[in-house]
């Protein structure tokens, strides 16, 4: 009988464990960097100065993406002092990386012409990246409650995305 205790014990820590960091999701400094460089990358194709990575956004960045864990709603923060790109993916191997591709893709349906999107499209995210004030970015991601996903934040200072200015 005390063998099978055992195992339940083990089998038990084990699951507990597993449950515990299941939802943690740790950021490596590889994939801040590769994130940094699509966000500078994409700057570089306009003329722009690069982004350095700011601890400051990061730390706001996770808090903000902790507050979504829960429910992984595609909310914005609401700060007066940071401009934002949001993105929920659904699994669980969505990396920093890929949302900011994501994000730059919408130069597609960006016209620096018209300083607008293409009509029912999105362009926001990739005008904030190439804000020609923004020198600093910090981002985070969670694995959202119940496997609803992975919610990945990046916030931008200065903010941009000014109505009626040109991002560069």
């Amino acid at each position: 009988m005390r063998p099978c205790f055992y195992i339940f014990l083990f089998i038990s820590l084990f699951i507990c464990l597993t449950l515990a960091t299941a939802n943690h999701q740790r950021t490596t400094i590889n994939e801040k960097i590769a994130c940094l460089i699509v966000h500078n990358n994409v700057r570089a194709g306009v003329g722009l100065q690069p982004l350095v990575w700011s601890k400051k956004l990061t730390k706001y960045a996770r808090s903000y993406a902790e507050k979504r864990r829960a429910d992984c709603q595609l909310k914005h923060s609401g700060s007066r002092w940071y401009g934002e790109n949001i993105f929920w993916g659904s699994g669980k191997i969505w990396s920093m990386t890929q949302a900011a591709r994501d994000w730059a893709g919408e130069k597609a349906s960006y016209h620096y012409s018209s300083n607008s999107c293409d009509s029912g499209k999105m362009c926001g995210h990739y005008t904030q990246i190439v804000w020609r004030d923004t020198t600093k970015v910090g981002c985070a991601k969670v694995a959202c409650d119940n496997n609803k996903g992975i919610f990945i934040t990046c916030n931008y200072h200065p903010p941009g995305n000014y109505i009626g200015e040109r991002p560069y």
